[in-house]
């Protein structure tokens, strides 16, 4: 049997007198009851003051509350983005209020925002190495069930000043589920994110492309804007570093959302084209935001027509 903590040692009785034991001895019993004892209250004090502490500390209280209610991804400290969270969500809700989706910005600023879906993954940590080394930021989707692995990248990700994003649990075609499943898939994406200490996810994404008229209404219940792109590099089909590289540069356009994939399958193609896109992009001008500051610095024109879905079905 394990050794366990025994909580009634103050209350031992001393020795009979008469005992062959000294008094010298029980003076040095009563001296050492009386050390343990003041350990152990000085453990319960410092206990005490940490758990204080922490809960005077949180800056996500509804954190907190859903801990032991959703799925058991560890909490880690919120870190602000670049954008401030209530910054990033004002801007959201003030485009919200005129159009469900984004594709790119207006083109009034030479700002272009980098995006990656799938993730976080094994790949993750070397994009984020690249973007690091150039002091970029930039907006994941992420997929729920990846936490579960990968939690440490997106992490990172906060820590960077990144924004991420919901891109459903499981990655699967939403227009093909019900109202029920595709309300669960965008929302325990969220859940994660919050459990792990990051802001709840403004910005959603589909796999795909996949979405229809029941996806908008989830979309608008949860307060979640629809984030698109003007600018497929197809990277993850590994087409080649060069054409990669090429792919982004002759799509970029002021206001453009590029994408582009962290996860998802082997990323040395991405990560190897990554630096030739950044400097390139640079070279032309161009500043690389993320897409909460790519919408408050340019905002998307009202009256864009809603592309039709973009999984071919």
């Amino acid at each position: 049997m394990s050794p366990r903590w025994n909580w009634d040692f103050e209350n031992r009785k001393e020795p009979a007198r008469g005992t062959p034991q000294s008094s010298a001895g029980q003076r040095a019993r009563r001296a050492q009851v009386r050390r343990r004892r003041s350990a152990a209250v000085l453990v319960i004090v410092v206990a005490l003051a940490v758990i204080v502490a922490v809960a005077s500390g949180s800056g996500h209280p509804r954190v907190i509350l859903r801990a032991h209610t959703r799925v058991g991804v560890r909490r880690a400290k919120p870190l602000p983005p670049p954008v401030p969270e209530n910054d990033q969500d004002a801007t959201v809700a003030s485009v919200l209020a005129y159009t469900p989706f984004v594709k790119d910005g207006s083109a009034r600023k030479r700002e272009i925002a980098l995006t990656f879906d799938d993730g976080p993954g094994p790949y993750t940590p070397e994009v984020l190495s690249v973007l690091e080394h150039f002091h970029v930021h930039a907006t994941f989707f992420e997929i729920g069930e990846m936490l579960r692995y990968f939690s440490s990248s997106t992490l990172r990700e906060l820590k960077d000043g990144d924004v991420i994003g919901d891109h459903t649990e499981t990655h699967p075609e939403m227009a093909r589920l019900s109202a029920h499943d595709q309300r669960e898939e965008l929302f325990e994406q969220i859940a994660r994110i919050e459990l792990l200490g990051g802001p709840r996810p403004v910005l959603f994404r589909p796999p795909y492309g996949s979405y229809d008229a029941t996806t908008m209404r989830e979309l608008h219940k949860l307060h979640l804007l629809m984030v698109l792109w003007s600018v497929d590099t197809d990277d993850y089909l590994q087409p080649g570093v060069s054409v990669i590289v090429q792919r982004a540069l002759a799509g970029a356009h002021p206001g453009a959302i590029i994408l582009m994939h962290d996860a998802g399958g082997t990323r040395t193609q991405t990560i190897a084209a990554l630096p030739t896109i950044i400097r390139d992009l640079r070279a032309r001008g161009y500043r690389l935001v993320t897409v909460p500051q790519l919408l408050r610095d340019d905002p998307p024109p009202p009256g864009q027509a809603l592309p039709s879905n973009l999984s071919g079905d």
